[in-house]
């Protein structure tokens, strides 16, 4: 009996760091919104950037995201000191102090130099990105209760959901009163915390699935490779992702144009875009939990099937605001901003949580990270394509800093090409109950 409750008491312990962890891990980089908040008003203002290019620059940033899969194989394949997680998590977060720090301290910073230390900002962020989300799809697969499952994402989610409100909250009221250097400097200083707490926690004490110690590290890969091809093989899960990745692929997004429409034209202050963008991830910690309490149990295909639906209506909202028809019923700009604008960024990315449960569902033993990587690798790369789009979107019809008159015109083929991807939702295969049970 003293055996069991011992047993009882190190799994308890093991979940409560394994969720310190994720907590730390996930608050961070949701916090991460704070500073780039600051960078979007610094190119707009400090730097003189025009909307093109900012929304180039946005989407442009995201290409180490790209890099996820690889990052995936080496963290499942290439342990550092016995270990494929917490290491990881240290090194991308030391890369991200780096890059903020010199940010922040580099006088009279150019354009080039500011886009690479953002670059390899985002390549830390991936490589964090990548471990926990393995840490959490292997914590996950231990959960056997079908009540349990999605719980950690869920989590995960909810603390992410809640950095972002208060990042973009604080980033509003920050850039009343600071210049974005000093947003970047705080920012630096919280990686730096992040990197010691994960160097003090020992990975074994979170009881994770241990590497293989007789492979090379290039066998380790190979099988890697060969296990990750094996997985996307799969039907079920090479159709769900294609249609994903489709699903944002196809909408050529306006946010940089927007953001230009409402500081340039409206003359929102920068405390009602960082409301609008707290809004957005309240949203998005609000799903988090009705998702895990009442529609994690419904098909994922009718699950994102209505959320996509729900933003191309969004879109079609926003032309309406453009058109001035909400400031004309009494709506204000700064409302219709904060509630809908806010509510449009949240939308874009309620489909991640429901999909990565269906995908950890899917995913063998083994190759979490593999998998989790290179779903939110391709997901990195739809956004940058339809940020490109965005901008020759606004580009061949002439929407430009100076001239807005196409943009409602603009908003209509978004929430077109938005709706294009219900006509093929059919390609979110569902895994069969007698294949579950077989199992």
């Amino acid at each position: 009996m003293e055996k069991e409750e011992k047993v009882a008491a190190e799994a308890a312990a093991a979940e409560a760091r394994r969720r310190l962890v994720i907590g730390v891990g996930f608050w961070v980089q949701g916090f991460r919104l704070f500073p780039w908040l600051g960078v979007n008003f610094f190119l707009k203002d400090g730097m003189g950037v025009a909307a093109s290019s900012l929304q180039i620059l946005q989407a442009s940033a995201n290409l180490p995201m790209v890099a996820k899969p690889l990052l995936g194989l080496l963290s499942d394949a290439v342990p550092i000191r016995g270990h494929r997680r917490l290491p990881y998590v240290a090194i991308g977060a030391l890369l991200q102090a780096i890059s903020w720090l010199a940010i922040a301290l580099w006088p009279a910073i150019s354009l080039p130099v500011l886009t690479i230390f953002l670059l390899l900002s985002n390549f830390g962020a991936s490589i964090c990105e990548v471990a926990n989300d393995a840490i959490v799809a292997e914590a996950g697969k231990q959960v056997t209760s079908s009540s349990g499952s999605g719980q950690l994402q869920s989590f995960a989610w909810m603390f992410g959901s809640s950095a972002g409100a208060l990042g973009n909250l604080l980033g509003g009221v920050a850039l009343s009163y600071f210049s974005p250097r000093i947003m970047f400097l705080f920012f630096a200083i919280l990686l730096v915390i992040q990197f010691f707490t994960t160097v003090a926690i020992p990975e074994s004490s979170l009881k994770l699935p241990r590497a293989a110690t007789n492979l090379s590290a290039l066998t380790s890969i190979r099988k890697q490779v060969k296990e990750l091809s094996c997985a996307l093989c799969m039907p079920e899960m090479f159709w769900s992702i294609i249609w994903f990745t489709l699903s944002y692929t196809v909408i050529p997004f306006l946010l940089g144009t927007m953001f230009f429409y409402q500081t340039e034209v409206l003359r929102l202050d920068s405390s009602v875009i960082g409301l609008s963008k707290v809004f957005g991830q309240v949203a998005l910690l609000a799903w988090s939990m009705s998702y895990n309490k009442y529609f994690k149990t419904m098909s994922a295909r009718k699950v994102l099937s209505v959320l996509q639906f729900a933003l191309a209506l969004i879109m079609l909202s926003d032309v309406l605001f453009v058109q001035g028809i909400y400031r004309k019923i009494g709506i204000a700009d700064s409302i219709y901003t904060i509630v809908f604008s806010g509510l449009f960024e949240g939308l874009m990315f309620f489909k991640v949580l429901p999909f990565s449960v269906h995908i950890a569902k899917l995913c063998p033993a083994g190759c979490e990270g593999s998998v989790m990587a290179f779903v939110m690798s391709a997901l990195a790369l739809a956004t940058i394509v339809s940020g490109y789009l965005g901008v020759a979107l606004a580009a061949f019809m002439g929407v430009s800093g100076d001239d807005f008159s196409a943009l409602p015109a603009c908003l209509l083929i978004e929430a077109a090409c938005t709706m294009l991807p219900l006509c093929c939702s059919s390609l979110i295969k569902e895994r069969r109950e007698k294949e579950k049970k077989e199992e």
